[in-house]
């Protein structure tokens, strides 16, 4: 490709760097390297705060070095590639993904995983370890995060994390398919392969949660009973799937295992998902489940990798409990198949999208997040006249 030797130079832009866990993020001028060898390097149209930024924000004895720039949901545009990129040009509208697809190893060639691993999960970038961010004033490195640091104007990514969607899709709506609503319906579709006329539990009804009932809808379930504490989350729920709602503070001494066990007839959901991650609502959720098929997918992220206690002999007796990474999806295969289904009405994103904000607010938009107060916030690197923000 022609765009392919155009010799690219260092970008000086805005990036809200995270200094020390916990504290909030500070804007500040870094410089961004050029792509190098299988790297292109993205423009940064919009990107969104998930959980796992929060999770890793706060984790004060976890892998992240400091400073580093957070994000990892995102949509932008190509703006230079390095040498050897063939699958992605200067000027395509493309979406980060932290999960690599490399095309190539065992994995990525079989059906039965999507976890790349020619290149696995690990601090820096995928290839050599190294940052392509550091400070404008002092040259001091900037760690980036989970192969994407979208919290930037700018960002470098590897190709093998980067999908192609063109820009028929809103960019906001396709910022979303970068992570939440994509671990959500593909955990639904692909690691559940959930059956028509099944029932379907979700603990928590974040944007992951409400994706998996819209996913289970989808794939023909006829009962989804949603969990959370948040009565606020119903209304939405039922928009997208939700058939039957529990309130964990509204069910007495019971337990939300024995409510749902109740709500079936005594045999339990065929698929519960834990959407929070808590080990002890993974438990309760696995509790939820029909002896003999069910299944229980874990898609929350737990910050101290506890173990979860769950009895040996109902594994024996058919049940089941499986992970996932972004819902088992392969990011370059089926992120497109989504947009389509989101451009033929097939997928809803509009009621994900509580809060739309500018980049400067970005602190605001972690804090909604952390409080339950929102969904998804939008967080625009460019506006015009300032941020609109949708929701309270």
């Amino acid at each position: 490709m022609e765009q392919n030797r155009v010799v690219a130079r260092p970008i000086r832009c805005k990036a809200a760097v995270c200094k020390a866990a916990g504290e909030p993020l500070e804007m500040e001028e870094v410089e961004v390297a050029p792509p190098r060898a299988h790297e292109v390097r993205i423009k940064v149209v919009c990107t969104s705060p998930c959980h796992s930024d929060i999770t890793f924000w706060r984790m004060k004895d976890g892998p992240n070095m400091f400073p580093c720039i957070l994000g990892h949901e995102a949509v932008g545009v190509v703006e230079s590639v390095g040498e050897h990129v063939q699958e992605a040009a200067v000027g395509d509208t493309v979406v980060p993904v932290f999960l690599a697809q490399c095309g190539e190893c065992a994995d990525c060639r079989s059906a039965r995983s999507n976890l790349c691993s020619a290149l696995p999960t690990r601090p820096g970038m995928p290839r050599d370890g190294t940052t392509r961010f550091s400070l404008a004033a002092t040259g001091e490195p900037v760690h980036n995060f989970l192969s994407v640091s979208s919290f930037a104007e700018y960002t470098v990514v590897d190709v093998a994390h980067v999908v192609r969607v063109g820009d028929a899709l809103p960019p906001e709506k396709a910022c979303l398919l970068s992570c939440g609503v994509a671990t959500g319906v593909g955990a639904a579709w692909k690691v559940a392969a959930v059956e028509p006329g099944s029932t379907v539990a979700v603990f928590g009804l974040g944007a992951v949660g409400l994706a998996v009932a819209q996913g289970s809808k989808m794939r023909g379930a006829t009962r989804i009973i949603g969990i959370d504490l948040n009565p606020d989350k119903f209304d939405t729920g039922k928009k997208l799937g939700i058939t039957d709602f529990v309130n964990p503070n509204g069910i007495g001494e019971q337990t939300v295992s024995e409510v749902i066990k109740e709500m079936t007839g005594g045999a339990g959901a065929d698929y519960c998902f834990e959407c929070i991650g808590s080990v002890s609502v993974m438990a309760e959720a696995f509790r939820s489940s029909r002896m003999g098929w069910g299944k229980t997918v874990v898609l929350g992220v737990d910050g101290s990798a506890a173990p979860i206690s769950i009895p040996s002999l109902d594994i024996m007796r058919g049940r089941s409990v499986v992970g996932s990474y972004l819902g088992g999806i392969k990011p370059k295969d089926d992120i497109p198949v989504l947009a389509r289904k989101c451009l033929d009405k097939e997928l809803e994103l509009d009621e994900f999208i509580t809060h739309q904000m500018g980049f400067d607010e970005i602190n605001r938009g972690l804090d909604l997040l952390a409080q339950g107060k929102c969904l998804r916030c939008i967080i625009w690197m460019e506006t015009d006249g300032g941020a609109v923000e949708d929701g309270a």
